[in-house]
């Protein structure tokens, strides 16, 4: 092998591979240098918040000093938890605005409800904050538009959390790709699944003591509060969620966006439904989008309700080219002939999680490290935000064909809707009054 897999993670984003990644830190590293504590706040700590304190704690010189949740539960089992790995607890917070007003916060991590990603994103950045936000960085196409425009705006370093831009086989072999490995690339397949059981009914129940209901809703027009909803199930409601899609297939359309040097498509379609269960669940759980490019196709699978794999893998892409094609997961990558003969293989030494929520690996880590040096050494970021919201806005697209049932024009300039009335209706959302994102 020519490169090394240490040459890969030193530079990251080598020929083609990174050109696009074009955001850095480089005039805030006269405030923080190489040496100088970087101060973190974790907000939302339910699951995700887990691989992010695991993840700082790799990092060189990084303090978790506040943490911050609006139930009282996840806050002092995560405070306790930082304790343990850092070896002091940090102040605990339920209404992340104290956080945001604190000149002794240098940056802040998201991994809360996917509604709340932007506003407290574009908030942060308001506040002089550097932010790493878990994918999907937006909860709607306008969102997404909005946190762009306010990073340029700030110009703090806003990564998101579609960890696999990291990952040094990933790395590796999209170089390869770009450089003639399987020939033309011209088509992506990806996929993933789960066994998700059903939300059930939910019942309109009093709050918990422990639950702190309005300030979880934020931005999101007021519901009464259901037994189905907090701390996960939330995923499956439009007013809340993005669906499947956004969940877990932003990592693997990235993979192959990447991969075939493509950004916003053509066309959109997307088809499926709810047929594992009947419940309050109000996604798909069975759904195939295709993000067609004239000269280039990519295709996600999902299936919520149903672990059967492909290719023997719960997740992945399959990148096809006029020569070959090439496997990618989490877990390595196999490089095929026309005749589908193996001619390569690479596996990663230590098993990576393929459940996201789960994901506590070396790809995360390296993510993370990433994100610290482009605040501290002006690094290129390998997943800034205007680059994420690509894949996430193409998306939230499919999200939006599949709810009206009928093909998507787009604009490829800016991923925006053509001649569609009705589907533009969900390019963005209403907001609670107050609480409206704004750069």
């Amino acid at each position: 092998m020519e490169l090394s897999r240490r040459t890969f993670m030193k530079t990251a984003a080598l020929g083609a591979a990174g050109a696009a990644f074009g955001l850095t830190a480089k005039s805030y590293s006269n405030i923080l240098g190489a040496n100088d504590r970087l101060r973190v706040a974790v907000i939302g700590l339910h699951g995700r918040a887990y691989a992010h304190l695991e993840s700082l704690r790799a990092c060189n010189n990084v303090a978790i000093t506040h943490v911050c949740d609006v139930d009282r539960r996840e806050l002092t089992k995560f405070a306790a938890a930082v304790k343990e790995k850092f070896g002091e607890r940090p102040a605990e917070v339920k209404d992340f605005r104290q956080i945001l007003d604190r000149m002794d916060v240098d940056a802040i991590t998201i991994a809360t409800p996917e509604h709340w990603h932007a506003p407290m994103a574009i908030m942060g950045l308001k506040a002089g904050k550097h932010v790493f936000v878990e994918k999907p960085c937006s909860h709607n196409p306008r969102e997404g538009e909005i946190l762009v425009e306010a990073q340029k705006k700030y110009g703090n370093v806003v990564q998101m959390g579609n960890q696999q831009r990291s990952s040094a086989h990933t790395i590796e072999i999209i170089y390869k790709i770009k450089n003639g490995l399987i020939g033309r690339p011209y088509f992506g397949k990806c996929w993933y699944s789960n066994t998700r059981t059903s939300i059930g009914v939910g019942k309109e129940v009093p709050v918990p003591d422990y639950l702190d209901w309005e300030l979880w809703q934020g931005p999101a027009p007021r519901r009464q509060y259901k037994d189905n909803i907090h701390p996960y199930n939330w995923h499956w409601f439009w007013h809340w969620g993005t669906g499947e899609t956004l969940n877990n297939g932003t990592h693997e359309v990235d993979i192959c966006r990447w991969a075939l040097g493509v950004e916003y498509p053509q066309h959109i379609s997307a088809t499926g439904g709810r047929y594992q269960f009947k419940d309050d669940w109000e996604f798909y759980d069975t759904l195939i989008a295709n993000f067609d490019y004239g000269d280039k196709q990519i295709t996600w699978e999902g299936m919520s309700c149903n672990g059967k794999k492909y290719f023997q893998k719960g997740r992945g892409s399959l990148i096809v080219g006029t020569t070959g094609s090439v496997l990618i997961d989490r877990e390595g990558y196999q490089v095929f002939d026309l005749n589908d003969k193996k001619l390569e293989e690479y596996v990663v030494p230590k098993k990576n999680t393929t459940a996201d929520l789960l994901s506590i690996d070396s790809m995360t880590d390296e993510h993370f490290k990433n994100f610290t040096d482009a605040i501290r050494k002006g690094d290129t970021l390998r997943s800034p935000v205007n680059e994420g919201n690509v894949a996430v806005t193409m998306l939230q697209l499919s999200n939006i064909a599949w709810k009206v049932g009928r093909n998507l024009s787009i604009d490829q300039r800016n991923g925006h809707i053509v001649g569609d009335d009705e589907a533009n209706r969900y390019w963005g959302r209403e907001y609670e009054k107050g609480w409206e994102p704004t750069t």
